[in-house]
């Protein structure tokens, strides 16, 4: 079964900076699309970023002009950089990727989360 693999989270300052990578374990064909989201406590999951295989990027309001996602698809990686950190930054943030393969339907992978905290 393939995996989502994440790494880089941490504790870090208010106004510091962390990389947050994503790869997967074997490779995913088709992809159409990456991205990260994350999850606070008593909150929603939520949309951070994501990246289309064309390079075409989206970001959450909360985190524009802060952070800057990257992806490589012939590696399966996605990388999130993350500035200007802030503690409501403060969650579980999560990669995904998204494959189509017709006449297969959309099919999502996600990793197991990694905790991003950030100190006042």
């Amino acid at each position: 079964q393939v995996q989502l693999v994440e790494s880089g989270g941490g504790l870090v300052h208010a106004g510091g900076s962390l990389r947050l990578s994503c790869t997967a374990s074997e490779y995913i064909t088709n992809i159409i699309g990456m991205g990260w989201y994350r999850q606070a406590p008593g909150k929603q999951r939520e949309l951070v970023a994501t990246i289309s295989a064309r390079g075409v990027t989206k970001y959450g309001d909360a985190v524009k002009g802060r952070f800057t996602i990257s992806g490589n698809n012939a590696r399966n990686t996605v990388y999130l950089q993350m500035n200007r950190l802030k503690p409501e930054d403060t969650a579980v943030y999560f990669c995904n990727f998204s494959r189509i393969s017709w006449p297969e339907p959309r099919h999502d992978y996600w990793g197991q989360g990694t905790q991003v905290t950030v100190s006042s």
